[in-house]
């Protein structure tokens, strides 16, 4: 199953890539915070410190704050974010 769908990109989330190496995704809605977190290190080789979800306009949101060695924008531009 493929959880992580489409990478979310407001002025707030490049913002919170920047300042706070947080990156957003769109997810299916059934997967767990472990199931995005191993996703997410497994897809882009980095270390996942913390996630939080929410769901907004029937979509689950989730935000993935990476850890300290490891930098959101160099997710953001490998994927075309920034």
């Amino acid at each position: 199953m493929i959880i992580l769908q489409k990478p979310k990109s407001t002025e707030k989330i490049v913002r919170m890539i920047e300042a706070e190496n947080v990156i957003a995704f769109e997810t299916d809605k059934r997967a767990s915070k472990l199931e995005i977190k191993n996703e997410i290190e497994d897809l882009f080789n980095v270390k996942v410190e913390s996630v939080r979800t929410h769901i907004r306009k029937n979509k689950k949101i989730v935000y993935a704050r990476l850890k300290p060695d490891f930098h959101a924008a160099d997710v953001a531009t490998k994927i075309g974010l920034l």
